[in-house]
């Protein structure tokens, strides 16, 4: 990765680093584990622990995208989500033909009530819950990394 602004944000307030950056919207699937809190990570395309993530969704809001995003990617059923981002992220998005991007990504917490075992991306990503404090050394994103290490 470059040398982006590795800034992360809790609260409502969205930190604009980079005013060209394209916008993501990304899932904080929590549940309670036998030792605390525990996240869902998930594989990206790329062989990468992310939190389930995408682009806005016309006609949605950006909490609905969220939980949609959830479900595709993780196969999330039933959770009650944030109505407004907890923080966020800047991290970059690697496109297929070889394009970076810069992207901020506004995370909305979602307390996790049911999974399913099918859902659409099944078969491209595995997906893992495990303490917040395992999850922060998985991800390689430093940005994610500060955001669940706040949370902790």
């Amino acid at each position: 990765m470059s040398n982006l602004d590795r800034s992360f944000w809790t609260g409502r307030e969205v930190r604009v680093v980079d005013p060209t950056a394209i916008m993501q919207v990304g899932a904080l699937c929590l549940r309670d584990g036998k030792s605390g809190p525990e996240v869902l990570l998930v594989k990206s395309s790329r062989g990468r622990w992310i939190i389930p993530k995408g682009w806005p969704m016309d006609g949605h809001t950006d909490a609905e995208t969220a939980k949609i995003e959830a479900w595709e990617e993780a196969g999330l059923r039933k959770g009650a989500v944030s109505k407004v981002p907890i923080g966020g992220y800047v991290t970059e998005k690697r496109f297929d033909d070889g394009r970076v991007a810069t992207c901020h990504v506004s995370v909305y917490r979602i307390n996790v009530k049911e999974m399913t075992k099918t859902y659409p991306e099944a078969t491209l990503r595995k997906r893992k819950w495990m303490p917040i404090k395992k999850a922060v050394k998985k991800v390689d994103d430093v940005g994610l990394q500060a955001l669940l290490d706040a949370l902790r």
